[in-house]
């Protein structure tokens, strides 16, 4: 099995993702040390590969994988974007805060967005990929599951919030289950069925 540095120490991204990687033997393990990289990109992509290459720094691995995503919100001009972690203080303060915000939005269209970028052992870009999921802002809280917005993003496809969600049904539709699946066929396609580096 291929293993591949994830640049995160976020469990749910990690137990996520390898929900999806594992009909491709393939396994993400989390960044170990001090990782704390400061996001200073103008996009997800940028700041995807400031994730990338800050855990390419701290090692472990032969090839390193960040993923930046966040929430496009039509009302606010794309807000909060890539600021949705830093949006609030918790994630119940930012839902409270977007919902306030949005009380009397008519528009409540919104994308979620996922960059991802793979790194190779010298640091190098491997490959790149994008997952976009389309929706709307809730007026409410529904559903246990996910995490961070997911309980008031409702997904155009099956009218319901991401947090209602199996977690099958999520890595299906999600922005980061299309961007990873598309970057997992290429790595597949790049390694070959050994996929051994």
């Amino acid at each position: 099995m291929l293993k591949i540095v994830l640049g995160t120490q976020n469990p749910h991204k990690i137990h996520e993702m390898n929900l999806i990687a594992k009909p491709f033997n393939i396994e993400f393990v989390m960044t170990q040390g001090d990782f704390n990289p400061e996001e200073t990109g103008d996009t997800f992509e940028q700041n995807a590969y400031i994730k990338a290459e800050a855990a390419y720094k701290l090692g472990g691995g032969e090839l390193f994988l960040a993923d930046d995503s966040g929430l496009c919100v039509d009302f606010l001009d794309g807000a909060p974007g890539i600021k949705s972690a830093r949006y609030a203080d918790t994630t119940e303060h930012r839902i409270e805060k977007l919902l306030e915000t949005m009380k009397d939005a008519k528009n409540r269209n919104a994308h979620f967005e996922c960059h991802l970028v793979l790194l190779d052992k010298e640091g190098g870009v491997l490959h790149k990929t994008k997952g976009v999921c389309r929706g709307k802002i809730a007026f409410e809280k529904k559903g246990e599951g996910g995490f961070g917005y997911d309980p008031v993003f409702i997904l155009d496809k099956l009218n319901k919030t991401m947090a209602e969600l199996s977690e099958d049904e999520k890595n299906l539709h999600s922005h980061r289950g299309k961007a990873l699946v598309d970057m997992l066929i290429w790595i597949k396609y790049k390694y070959g069925t050994s996929l051994s580096i």
